[in-house]
């Protein structure tokens, strides 16, 4: 596995496609929702696969939150979550962060955990899924 940090305009490409299949054709957000302002001011990470196809991609927003984390379902357990998330980590303490935040599906609030995040707040709805405030301090 190979990932590649850049921005919007150099991983738009690859970032939007693997976004667009976990998060509006698979969950089914609307595409309207998917897509923000953010995105050219974030720093974006796109994992590849052995054979260079995209996997999997996270974005680090310029306030240490970490957002738009997604893995083709393919790619789901092997590991190229954590690489991600573990590299927008490194990154937000490496420009001066003193944590990061996220907003996990309520789903996969065990998988931040393992990350060493912790809940923050109670659940509530984004995109008709229910999703928990998650930091984790440096």
């Amino acid at each position: 596995m190979n990932i590649k940090l850049g921005d919007w305009t150099t991983l738009q490409h690859d970032a939007q496609a693997i976004r667009h299949e976990v998060f509006v054709v698979e969950q089914k957000i609307p595409a309207d929702l998917e897509w923000d302002i953010m995105d050219a001011q974030c720093l974006h990470a796109v994992a590849y696969d052995e054979t260079g196809q995209p996997v999997g991609t996270g974005r680090l927003l310029p306030d240490g939150h970490i957002g738009r984390m997604a893995v083709k379902e393919s790619a789901r357990g092997s590991g190229v979550g954590a690489a991600i998330l573990r590299l927008l980590m490194a990154q937000a303490k490496q420009r001066g962060e003193l944590g990061v935040q996220l907003n996990a599906q309520a789903t996969v609030e065990t998988f931040y955990q393992r990350e060493g995040f912790s809940r923050d707040g109670n659940l509530f709805d984004e995109a008709g899924i229910p999703h928990i405030h998650m930091t984790h301090n440096f």
